[in-house]
């Protein structure tokens, strides 16, 4: 099974890929990877909570790790749907939001095994 690793620069998509990146609730993608989502990869000023473009908006910003994992939970449940694209989680959460991969990789654990869904570097193995 292959097990695909996020490029640490995603600079362009293949038509069946989606930048999976961390956003706030509002959609106000200002900032890190949202703001690249927004301008690079169509993700909607004003949507912060799934597909929006060629990306997957996942909310980081509205307190602790245990309110990311519902939306992370969806997101996994979503990718099971959707076989046929490679989802390309960046280190959502450890850049603006402030937590640290040792934190967020857990929340990914049913994904580890996905063979459509790329995580960061290492995240596999926190």
């Amino acid at each position: 099974m292959a097990q695909h690793i996020t490029p640490e620069f995603i600079e362009s998509l293949q038509p069946n890929e989606i930048f999976v990146f961390g956003s706030n609730l509002a959609g106000m993608h200002g900032g890190g990877a949202a703001y690249m989502a927004h301008t690079l990869f169509g993700a909607e000023w004003g949507v912060g909570v799934g597909r929006t473009g060629q990306c997957y908006a996942i909310p980081t910003m509205q307190g602790g790790v245990e309110t990311i994992r519902p939306y992370v939970d969806e997101f996994i449940e979503y990718a099971k749907q959707h076989p046929e694209l490679l989802f390309l989680v960046t280190r959502i959460g450890c850049g603006i939001a402030g937590f640290t991969n040792e934190e967020i990789a857990p929340l990914f654990r049913a994904a580890f095994e996905m063979e459509n869904v790329a995580l960061p570097e290492g995240w596999r193995k926190l």
